[in-house]
């Protein structure tokens, strides 16, 4: 584990003593020694105050590189793109149709902005369950080559 050498680097690179971090956390010197060492660990409680202390986040002390993949914004683009050209379809349907009041026409674009909302719901649903398909197959082959060495 990465823990003991990242306490040990940030706090170099802040300047702090051991003395002056066991202060902080309300521990001993020779808990700080033991801990960059690696012969101990700081419980939860600590390695929350020592994040604070080191200005940087529990993972990055842990040495935990794991990159959680966040929600792509192309997913937000659907959403807004069915939503526009639904309702400006229904804008210009209305417009045309020249037999509808201005507040009648703003209720059919409302609802073409709505039928536009559940359109890119139904897009965005089958997006994820194809690049869900397409990361299983990946997996799967990764497991027969894995098996075939």
């Amino acid at each position: 584990m990465e823990l003991n050498k990242n306490i040990y680097n940030l706090r170099k690179a802040k300047g702090f003593s051991q003395e002056y971090m066991a202060e902080q956390i309300n521990v001993s010197r020779q808990t700080i020694s033991n801990w960059e060492l690696g012969e101990t660990s700081p419980n939860p409680e600590q390695l929350v105050l020592l994040s604070q202390i080191l200005e940087t986040s529990v993972d990055k002390l842990l040495g935990n590189k794991t990159n959680f993949k966040e929600k792509s914004e192309k997913y937000n683009y659907i959403y807004l793109g069915t939503m526009v050209v639904c309702g400006s379809i229904a804008g210009i349907w209305a417009f045309t149709a020249n037999r509808f009041k201005l507040s009648e026409m703003a209720l059919i674009i409302i609802g073409g902005v709505a039928i536009g909302y559940g359109i890119g719901l139904i897009i965005d649903g089958v997006l994820k369950k194809i690049e869900w398909k397409s990361s299983m197959s990946k997996e799967e082959t990764q497991k027969s080559l894995k098996k075939k060495l």
